[in-house]
């Protein structure tokens, strides 16, 4: 793309929304922030979107109107409230705007709504947007399907005290990649994510175990313990920034692709399995 990519950023003054601007404006040439959403409540509205991420001015005002903030737009990126989430893709949808969804957390039940907005925009939903990370979902799929059923998996993520969902989403998404490598349905993943463990571990769980404290900004270890050997994958974010640069750089990528639901492993163009 031969000028700078229009780009609106919705939750764009939350720890990743200011986190994007930062980075957008780290690549100059590459992507131009030139819209700025935030909640109705929020005590930045009005305010320009570049002071406030602390780049300087950029000449765009944050705003809570979602359709008016679309009209230059040729990419939106979603780091918001989960609760925003169905209308987000509405309004996406009716002006034809490639969206990718970084937000997680958000209501069970939106794959139908997710599967035809796709069918007229190009749709990226990401529970990471971290390259590294992606590659350790794909790591995750390889060794559940190689290695014997009794080697027991246990995902472990810590975060910063203020993250609402739990497990988060990216854990969820390595017990999903995990279930898939070992064949078993995505349900038994949610299960496990919503309980509390107690007594004996069953054969075939994927546990799951949480931390939160502090400002740890995101930590991901997949344990495939077997008798007498254990195999560890994992991923460690010392810096947001990763997060939004996967995301920009991925944004750049869904901005040239025809409608359908696509994920960062469709980015990074490796896929080792369903």
């Amino acid at each position: 793309m031969s000028r700078p990519l229009n780009t609106v950023i919705i939750g764009a003054t939350g720890r990743m929304g200011l986190a994007l601007i930062r980075a957008a404006s780290q690549v100059p040439g590459q992507l131009t922030v030139v819209g700025a959403v935030a909640s109705t409540t929020s005590a930045s509205l009005g305010k320009d979107a570049g002071e406030l991420a602390g780049v300087g001015p950029i000449d765009v005002r944050v705003t809570d109107d979602v359709a008016a903030a679309l009209a230059r737009a040729e990419v939106v990126i979603d780091f918001s409230q989960p609760h925003t989430t169905r209308s987000n893709v509405a309004v996406c949808r009716a002006a034809r705007k490639a969206l990718l969804i970084g937000t997680t957390g958000y209501p069970a039940g939106l794959a139908a709504q997710f599967d035809a907005a796709a069918a007229e925009i190009p749709l990226l939903v990401a529970p990471n947007t971290s390259i590294g990370v992606t590659l350790l979902t794909e790591l995750t799929r390889i060794a559940a399907k190689a290695l014997p059923a009794d080697f027991d998996i246990e995902i472990v993520e810590a975060h910063h005290r203020m993250k609402k969902d739990a497990p988060s989403g990216t854990a969820l998404a390595l017990g999903r990649a995990a279930a898939q490598g070992r064949g078993l349905p995505e349900s038994a993943v949610e299960k496990a994510a919503g309980m509390v463990r107690t007594g004996e571990r069953q054969a075939g769980d994927i546990g799951f175990a949480v931390v939160r404290g502090g400002d740890i900004v995101g930590d991901h270890t997949v344990l495939f313990a077997g008798t007498g050997e254990q195999i560890t994958l994992g991923h460690r974010a010392t810096d947001r920034a990763v997060f939004a640069r996967g995301a920009l750089r991925a944004a750049l990528w869904l901005a040239r692709q025809a409608p359908g639901r696509y994920s960062m492993r469709d980015f990074i163009g490796l896929k080792t399995g369903a």
